[in-house]
């Protein structure tokens, strides 16, 4: 009912009382709730009523004549009685399922012993044994039997306190010692775990003995001239230098920072710390007379390097640093222990090989095997100067173990490219290992291509020129580099370019410097008597190179350098402009003095010892610079260990009598190690045979 006047509702709680709710309208609340009382409601109109807004809420209901609702109800619904009902199954549940967890009592029954049967538990007398009484006995029938097992107790008793009495009189002893006598005693356990664990490893198989090749002209070499001897006993103190630096600063990692002064690594070592300056470094060591140095390292390598580790390694990178560093430290040493460092790494490079073609991944991970290619590889190709530059260290590798496998692998490469059509006679820089087909035509001299064509001419000069197929490789591919990439500048400047799907670019990189001196060795042995024009290119590209260092401030060589629009050995872009102690122009100058004896090789050589020395060395060590045009350069902070294996090595030899690792014994691999010459006399199915000339 509507009232205007009167903003009122009643509504139920729940317990059935009827609540009066007013406004501050007119009524009073007693005025209203006996207003209300005058009616009676029928019960179905109560069903839903107009005038509540308790939306869903159930109202009982009022019998006819009702004055009021009722209080309460005296019974329950259907859907309490249910909820009720529930409760209490759950309750007997619990109660009763509670006796199936309880724990068997019999488990503590131990505790309810005396301390006597905790310490010495009770045994079982066997089955029928009874004393007269009828009392079971332990030891058999009669008395005797029980005080025997009387004594066993007591003799327990007696052993179990003795050494309980001498752990708490060690412990106190052990309480009573310094600190410093109890470092030392846990050092002395943690040796003999380590002594322990070494003993278990798997001793290697023993190599076959195979006669030392002989070996002449290793050390010494003074030269006769005082200033010269001047100049090599300051290459020797720059090499210790950059050894005691390393030593202080790096030692174990494969490389140093020589400003920040501590370790340093690139990806072509992986995640290892493989000491690859120590393996690098040994040979140039040795030749210097620093044997101390050259002991140290032997000991680092005989006790700490180890290459069943997890790291994906450059293939090319690990041979020739590694592989060379090790064969070239065991034929100057004679240190069993470099032999087979060697042959445990060149096992771990094997699976490199795995590929449809026989063409190995450029890295290979050391631990599982797994190989793969650059990234940047032109269609995921392997690189020639890679996969062809394994040829000297594993023909060695054969003649060590016996086993073929190396040699057949290098060989199965040689046989595959002398089948593939070269465009224009030349070697593009990519071939795929899946496929077999080269990538994209680009070839080079300089990086990329460099020393592939180097041991095609060293594979002949190690066979002692028996290998008479490489040499024919060697002087083709040398043919078509002279037809396509060989030009001379307008200043009359002869370089070597980069042939680019039939394009030459008028560059040249430092890395192809080492042409020079790889000419001047082939022109012995060259066609058609062609021995004095390769010997005289040889020089033309040495001064070439020397140019590019002459024209810069620091007079050190650029990375790169044009021939074009008027330039001439200069590097025009900024990335181009750095030098990090690179070899090649020095390497080159060694073979032309060795060859020629001109003294401006000497010359040229000195000019770029005193400039590494002024503006690349530092306290610690040797740096590479970002800018050789700089007068003030900053440092790349990266001592490389090809600058100890190589740069110093060429430089040490240049100023050195010849009788120093003559040329007619050794044979020297791209990272310049010394590898002797072997007598091959068979190339017969991939096998060879090798004659020598022990000591």
């Amino acid at each position: 009912r509507s009232m205007n006047t009167v903003h009122s509702v009643w509504a139920v709680n729940p317990y059935g009382l009827t609540d009066c709710v007013y406004s501050k309208y007119s009524y009073s609340q007693s005025q209203m709730c006996r207003f209300l009382g005058l009616f009676s409601f029928p019960q179905s109109n109560m069903t839903t009523p107009a005038l509540l807004p308790l939306s869903g809420r159930r109202i009982p209901t009022l019998s006819p004549g009702a004055a009021s609702f009722p209080h309460h109800r005296a019974t329950l619904r259907l859907s309490e009685k249910f909820i009720l009902l529930l409760i209490l199954s759950a309750f007997i549940t619990l109660c009763f399922g509670a006796f199936f967890f309880l724990p068997d009592n019999s488990k503590h029954k131990r505790f309810d012993l005396g301390l006597e049967d905790v310490l010495i538990p009770h045994i079982e007398a066997p089955k029928g044994a009874k004393h007269p009484g009828g009392q079971v006995v332990i030891h058999g029938q009669g008395g005797h039997d029980e005080h025997r097992h009387r004594e066993e107790e007591e003799s327990l008793r007696d052993k179990i306190r003795v050494d309980h009495e001498r752990a708490l009189q060690e412990a106190k002893e052990k309480l009573r010692k310094s600190r410093d006598e109890l470092r030392a005693e846990i050092q002395t356990e943690k040796s003999k775990v380590v002594e322990d664990l070494k003993k278990k490893k798997e001793v290697p198989k023993p190599l076959p003995p195979v006669p030392m090749p002989k070996v002449v002209g290793v050390n010494d070499g003074d030269p006769v001239e005082p200033d010269v001897k001047e100049k090599r006993d300051k290459i020797r103190e720059m090499m210790k230098h950059a050894w005691d630096s390393y030593r202080q600063y790096g030692w174990g990692h494969n490389e140093l920072k020589p400003l920040a002064k501590k370790g340093h690594s690139t990806n072509i070592f992986g995640n290892s710390q493989m000491g690859a300056t120590i393996v690098d470094a040994l040979d140039s060591l040795y030749m210097m007379g620093l044997h101390d140095e050259f002991k140290d390292g032997q000991e680092w390598i005989e006790q700490n390097l180890d290459f069943s580790v997890n790291a994906e390694v450059s293939v090319f990178e690990v041979n020739i640093r590694f592989t060379g560093g090790l064969l070239a430290a065991y034929y100057l040493s004679g240190q069993e222990v470099f032999k087979v460092k060697a042959v445990q790494l060149a096992e771990k490079l094997l699976p490199a090989f795995n590929t449809p073609t026989g063409i190995p991944w450029a890295m290979v991970n050391l631990k599982s095997g797994v190989g793969r290619n650059w990234g940047w590889a032109s269609a995921g190709s392997s690189i020639l100067a890679e996969f062809g530059t394994l040829h000297m260290e594993f023909v060695h590798l054969t003649y060590l173990t016996g086993n073929p496998a190396y040699y057949q692998k290098v060989m199965h490469i040689r046989k595959l490219l002398a089948k593939m059509d070269r465009p224009n006679g030349l070697y593009p820089n990519y071939l795929n290992p899946r496929t077999g087909r080269w990538g994209q035509h680009h070839t080079s001299v300089g990086g990329l291509g460099d020393s592939f064509y180097e041991y095609l001419l060293k594979a002949w000069l190690m066979s002692d020129k028996t290998d008479t197929e490489a040499r024919k490789t060697y002087d083709d591919a040398i043919e078509a580099i002279e037809r396509h990439l060989i030009r001379k500048s307008n200043g009359g400047l002869t370089f070597i370019g980069e042939w680019k799907n039939g394009h030459l670019e008028r560059k040249m990189g430092h890395l192809t410097c080492f042409a020079g001196g790889m000419f001047a060795l082939g022109a012995d042995g060259s066609p058609d008597d062609k021995a004095g024009h390769y010997l005289q290119l040889g020089a033309e590209i040495a001064h070439t190179c020397h140019e590019s260092y002459d024209r810069t401030v620091l007079k050190l060589g650029p990375e790169a350098f044009k021939f074009d629009s008027g330039l001439e050995a200069v590097a025009v872009r900024q990335n181009e402009k750095y030098y990090i102690l690179r070899p090649e122009v020095i390497e080159t100058y060694w073979y032309m003095w060795r060859f020629t004896h001109d003294p401006k090789y000497r010359q040229w050589g000195w000019e770029a010892a005193q400039a590494i020395d002024k503006y690349c060395r530092v306290s610690g060590g040797f740096s590479g610079v970002k800018d050789v045009y700089s007068s003030n350069p900053t440092y790349d902070d990266v001592q490389q260990s090809f600058f100890l294996a190589e740069t110093l090595k060429y430089l040490y030899l240049l100023f050195s009598s010849d009788d120093l690792m003559p040329l007619e014994s050794w044979v020297f691999n791209t990272e310049a190690h010394p590898l002797p010459v072997l007598h091959l006399t068979d190339f017969s199915e991939g096998i060879c045979i090798f004659q020598t000339e022990s000591d």
